[in-house]
């Protein structure tokens, strides 16, 4: 299972667009951006307008603890 910075580089990836692009839409650095790409973290209200950009929600599971429960 990917993490959710790994899902955020995937689709970052796939989304057909440029770092360029997606810098000028979002308002996050392009250089912001490679960094991430290349394994840095993002910070909050940036991870936040990332994922809002390429559509993504986070949506909580119940764990195999819970679960059990």
């Amino acid at each position: 299972m990917e993490s959710v910075s790994q899902t955020l580089r995937h689709e970052l990836e796939r989304c057909g667009q440029t770092r360029y692009a997606v810098s000028k839409a979002t308002g996050i650095p392009e250089s912001v951006l490679s960094r991430f790409v290349h394994g840095q973290p993002l910070r909050g209200t940036t991870f936040d307008k990332l994922a809002e950009y390429l559509g993504l929600v986070l949506i909580k599971q119940p764990t195999a603890a819970r679960r059990e429960r």
